[in-house]
């Protein structure tokens, strides 16, 4: 035969999102050749060794045995092609074109890096690929056996896991079979279940503190962002690291968002994520490793953080452009990276906690406190007004009388933390009802749901004109309050409501 063509399917991920790739493989005559065409990167042009030396491993004759022209096409050309997910479907490809093995490639999705020996090697991105090629209409899909699990979380799709090139070459292979063998058990459907979150911090940890933990409550009820401010020592580490404890774990959806996310990112350390992500990058990460970015657009630790915590401890030392990069995650949930070659939107819906001390020594207004009015100018001007009106919350966390540490006692029936989840979970089924979560309110929202009473109004024009309060940090305090009532399971926001979100705006001095 002169020439012999073949087609099967992949898929591979760009930015955030699946897309179903054709490998089709042309074999003709002449001096042998092994091209891979289709916008494809490194990874993917240098399959043409490991496919040919798997091909070898496995029994059958490589490409250059055959001493033919091979070329690889991936379409559609357009979309670049990176990663080593093409290496099982280029062997299959290159295999069926080659009359070596015959089967049916419709229906039928092919991921997998192959190592020399014919072995499945993992890859990422797993579960966004298997919901691409369910969407697609496709019934199965061969993963390497380490991603099985992971892909199986979705339904009405049979998840096959391979360990090695001949297994799936096994299952599927009917040349000189009248029957399709079945030699791969399909992988059972992924159990989702939502365990409490286990930390090494909780409330009870924490002596004092009582204003602060109150914050993390309010902020953990409504999704508001908040800071912690004070001098080295007194627990603002400690607050945040407890502040996962009191969170409510992620819905079926919202878990497999983040799962698909942090497998894109190659961050998946867990078969699923169910409960929030918690990130907590160094004050000396990169513009680019926050936010994201790059030639080729990669999420960055906003992202995520998407439906969980964004942890920024000595928050004014990031680096300015760090710090104001954060507006529009704060303000929209999302992130738009712009390059020449297009742009890209990212989630990133998280509760940001800042934790930063009053100067760059930590101990201004104390002898300790060495740093001249310029160093403090300095260091404050780090945060900007419009973060600063971001953040809904800001809270001082003193120092704690020593007599109160040498007498604290420890709680291990974990109360206090518990009574705080419950708080936080009958606030979020209101706003469940309500269909927004308090923090993400628009003002046709607020005019909905965040009805004041006239001694709120008062009150809250009072004060915003004394403070000069921006519309933005208006409205947010009517959110905040509108969270403080539903812990209190009230529906209409009082004075009181008003006056307590007022008392967390910043102070100042800051």
């Amino acid at each position: 035969m002169a020439t012999s063509f073949s087609r099967v399917y992949s898929a591979q991920t760009n930015l955030l999102n699946a897309f179903i790739i054709s490998v089709e493989v042309d074999l003709s005559k002449g001096l042998h050749s092994f091209n891979v065409v289709g916008l494809a990167d490194r990874a993917v042009d240098e399959a043409r060794d490991r496919v040919s030396a798997a091909i070898k491993n496995t029994g059958y004759k490589p490409p250059k045995q055959n001493n033919k022209k091979v070329v690889i096409s991936l379409a559609p050309a357009s979309l670049r092609k990176e990663g080593p997910q093409f290496d099982l479907p280029i062997a299959l490809a290159y295999l069926l074109a080659a009359q070596e093995v015959e089967f049916k490639p419709e229906g039928r999705i092919f991921l997998g890096e192959l190592a020399l020996d014919g072995a499945v090697r993992p890859i990422q991105g797993t579960l966004a690929l298997t919901l691409a090629a369910k969407d697609a209409g496709f019934t199965e899909i061969f993963v390497p056996i380490d991603n099985a699990e992971e892909a199986a979380l979705v339904g009405d799709i049979a998840v096959y896991g391979a360990s090695t090139l001949r297994e799936v070459i096994d299952h599927i292979n009917t040349k000189d079979s009248p029957i399709e063998p079945h030699c791969i058990t399909p992988q059972v459907k992924t159990q989702i279940s939502s365990n409490d979150i286990s930390t090494l911090t909780t409330f009870e940890d924490i002596v004092e503190q009582e204003s602060a933990k109150r914050g993390l409550i309010i902020a953990a009820a409504g999704g508001h962002n908040i800071a912690l401010y004070g001098p080295p020592g007194t627990g603002k580490t400690m607050l945040a690291k407890a502040f996962a404890g009191i969170l409510p774990p992620l819905t079926f959806d919202e878990a497999l968002e983040v799962t698909s996310i942090h497998s894109i990112a190659g961050s998946l350390t867990q078969t699923i994520i169910t409960n929030p992500p918690v990130r907590a990058p160094h004050h000396t990460a990169s513009y680019v490793s926050l936010v994201g970015g790059g030639t080729y657009p990669k999420p960055g630790e906003v992202t995520l953080a998407h439906r969980g915590v964004l942890f920024m401890d000595e928050f004014p030392e990031f680096d300015k452009r760090v710090i104001n990069a954060l507006r529009q995650p704060l303000e929209d949930g999302l992130v738009t990276i712009s390059r020449a070659k297009g742009s890209a939107e990212f989630p990133s819906q998280f509760i940001l906690i800042a934790a930063l001390n009053p100067c760059p020594c930590g101990y201004l207004g104390s002898d300790k406190c060495k740093c001249t009015m310029h160093e403090v100018h300095r260091y404050k001007q780090k945060v900007s007004g419009p973060i600063m009106d971001r953040i809904d919350m800001w809270i001082e966390v003193g120092q704690v009388a020593h007599e109160k540490l040498s007498a604290a006692s420890t709680d291990t029936s974990g109360r206090q933390t518990k009574a705080a989840k419950v708080s936080v979970q009958k606030a979020r089924a209101q706003q469940e009802g309500r269909g927004v979560q308090n923090a993400r309110m628009t003002n046709k929202d607020l005019s909905k749901h965040a009805k004041l009473s006239k001694e709120a109004v008062h009150i809250l024009n009072l004060s915003a004109k004394k403070q000069d309060l921006s519309p933005r940090a208006y409205h947010r305090v009517i959110k905040l309050a509108r969270t403080i009532a539903d812990i209190e399971q009230e529906p209409d926001i009082t004075q009181d409501h008003i006056l307590e979100a007022l008392s967390y705006r910043p102070k100042q001095e800051l």
